[in-house]
């Protein structure tokens, strides 16, 4: 079956907007994230920016888009089952090359800024070649560790060069990795950004996505949206009102 045939099935393909395929996360972003623009989804430990991510590879297998991941966490077994976890089972997209993950792993490796750097500049040259419409990057803080932030910042360039070809990008990082000048230029590049946090409903954490700004969007600044993440189940929303951020 075609990636087209498949999102006929399963709702249809706006060619401008990047969907979450969750309608009341899409509604808080404009209907979504603009489709040719550069995302950026900050937060600490644990605040759901990977959740986010695959919740936005399933809305945008349910456009019909390709999507390419590059993980420094996750083994291609781990990313099916955490998605499958989530009820987003995307086991058939991936046989058919409609998500196609790249696993970058540092465990037991020594690296050097110069292979580090490397492997930055190979990851633009593989978006400037792929077909996909969608690449993600879980998540930039690993870089930080092994490179300049300058080299970094240049990364962000040329991804933004990209999205002006038409490119969609979405960037995780950890904030703490970064000083505060070199995020606030990291934050002013991106045409999009999500903050991940985490609230304090009762006497349990929920997560909690702050919408800082969208790319030609209106009313969206500082829009809220709080859930928690059930196994079998996936993201379900709570309601803000009953939270503490």
């Amino acid at each position: 079956m075609s990636k087209n045939g498949i999102a006929g099935i399963l709702g249809g393909e706006d060619k401008n907007i990047l969907s979450t395929g969750n309608s009341e996360i899409d509604k808080k972003i404009a209907d979504g994230l603009p489709l040719g623009s550069l995302t950026l989804i900050e937060g600490e430990n644990d605040t759901g920016k990977s959740v986010l991510t695959q919740q936005i590879i399933w809305g945008a297998m349910k456009q019909g888009l390709n999507v390419d991941v590059f993980s420094t966490e996750m083994t291609t077994k781990s990313f099916l089952s955490q998605m499958e976890s989530m009820s987003l089972d995307v086991s058939d997209y991936y046989a058919w090359g409609y998500v196609r993950l790249f696993p970058i792993h540092t465990a037991d490796f020594k690296w050097s800024e110069e292979q580090m750097e490397g492997i930055l500049q190979h990851m633009i040259d593989h978006i400037k070649k792929s077909r996909a419409e969608v690449y993600i990057i879980d998540s930039l803080t690993m870089f930080t560790k092994y490179t300049s932030q300058s080299a970094v910042l240049t990364f962000l360039t040329n991804c933004k060069n990209l999205v002006d070809r038409g490119k969609t990008i979405l960037i995780t990082l950890h904030t703490y990795a970064f000083e505060e000048d070199t995020l606030i230029r990291i934050r002013s590049i991106c045409d999009a950004h999500l903050m991940m946090k985490k609230s304090l409903i009762g006497d349990k954490y929920v997560m909690v996505m702050e919408v800082v700004k969208v790319r030609g969007a209106r009313k969206t600044t500082g829009n809220l949206v709080s859930f928690e993440v059930h196994p079998g189940y996936g993201m379900k929303i709570i309601p803000i009102s009953m939270a503490r951020v």
